[in-house]
């Protein structure tokens, strides 16, 4: 079938993207799916930094790619088992084997054919289902491919949801909500009264807040150069909200929570940014970094204090979830009001506007734009 979808030829491509244009609304053939596949209707798909990164080059992946990972829509058509025509799906943006050593253990972020289907830009059968009209292969972005009014997704790569739930807002749980509300409850896994401090507050990092809110974490410090983003965040919990435009952001930390914070989440991508987490960790405390840096990135602290503070450094992919437990779950905590992920929804966008939406995202003035399909 014929599908309208936005197409990136050439990453690194200068900003503005408005002028420069690296997103091509193009018409691309979809092949129909093959065993262990859906066919979904796209009905919204979020904007992220994952996708800009692709977009900057600061992320690179083999070209050329049809973008779009945190999406949801609608079955029309399944050669899988448990999937239905009708039922409404999110995607995970890992699609998880259940069979290697880490989905044997519970670590589906971490699934080793669906880490290597990603890089290679197919789906988890290592097929591609995605081709210009003159035959030229498109590859995947990380198994979805979701800026497109249809897509072929490995039924691995799908959970199923509530089908009451506004697409634009459901589209969030399979990236921003499951990475930012993961990384507080499964890799930090912090407790009521524990003190926590976020670095960064796009989507993933208010998502995060929302998470040590949502479990009780006090103090809880939020910390980015955007006023507005500030405002929001104490309006949804943060006890303190720092100016990262300074310079004794570390100090003001420490003070705020009595020395250091228990639990330092950093969302930006940035080693510089993740230094300053670790030095506002307390001692015998744990800094978790989400945010996915250049590759040239090198971090540095001092060696000692892992050992004689009892430090922890960890990294939290796709929130160290399990898809099909996790997303569920934070819908049901949205439906009872408990974790108001609407609140990070900062407008819709149509198709042919993404390469402006995407200087919006870099100049980080939205949380969430979300295309509606």
């Amino acid at each position: 079938m014929i599908v309208r979808g936005a197409v990136l030829r050439e990453m690194g491509l200068p900003s503005l993207y408005a002028e420069s244009r690296p997103l091509a609304i193009e018409e691309v053939e979809l092949a129909p799916p093959g065993p262990g596949e859906l066919l979904v209707r796209i009905r919204a798909a979020g904007l992220c930094h994952s996708d800009l990164s692709v977009i900057n080059g600061s992320r690179p992946r083999v070209m050329p790619m049809l973008l779009g990972h945190e999406a949801t829509g609608e079955v029309v058509q399944s050669e899988a088992s448990g999937f239905a025509v009708g039922d409404t799906v999110a995607f995970a943006f890992v699609p998880a084997c259940g069979t290697c050593g880490p989905c044997a253990e519970g670590r589906a972020a971490l699934c080793e054919p669906g880490a290597a289907a990603n890089a290679a830009g197919t789906l988890l059968s290592g097929t591609r289902r995605l081709s210009t009209v003159d035959e030229q292969h498109l590859h995947h972005h990380l198994g979805v491919s979701g800026f497109a009014d249809h897509a072929v997704v490995s039924a691995r790569s799908a959970v199923k949801i509530d089908p009451d739930l506004p697409p634009e807002i459901a589209a969030l749980f399979g990236c921003a909500v499951m990475t930012g509300v993961g990384a507080v409850v499964n890799t930090a896994r912090v407790q009521a009264g524990q003190s926590a401090v976020v670095f960064g507050l796009g989507g993933v990092g208010l998502s995060a807040l929302l998470g040590a809110a949502l479990v009780g974490a006090h103090p809880l410090v939020a910390v980015d150069v955007v006023p507005e983003k500030l405002a929001l965040a104490r309006e949804l919990g943060a006890t303190h909200a720092i100016d990262a435009r300074g310079n004794d952001i570390v100090e003001q930390v420490r003070a705020a929570t009595s020395g250091g914070a228990q639990y330092a989440i950093e969302t930006v991508g940035s080693a510089a940014v993740l230094a300053q987490a670790y030095a506002a960790t307390s001692r015998g405390g744990t800094t978790v970094t989400v945010g996915l840096p250049d590759p040239s990135q090198q971090l540095s602290i001092p060696a000692v204090s892992l050992v004689a503070e009892e430090r922890t450094l960890k990294g939290s992919y796709l929130g160290s979830a399990v898809p099909s437990r996790d997303i569920p779950r934070y819908i049901a905590l949205y439906q009872a009001g408990r974790l108001p992920v609407d609140r990070l929804l900062t407008c819709t966008v149509r198709l042919e506007n993404l390469n402006e939406a995407f200087d919006t995202l870099a100049a980080g003035t939205a949380i969430r734009q979300v295309l509606v399909l």
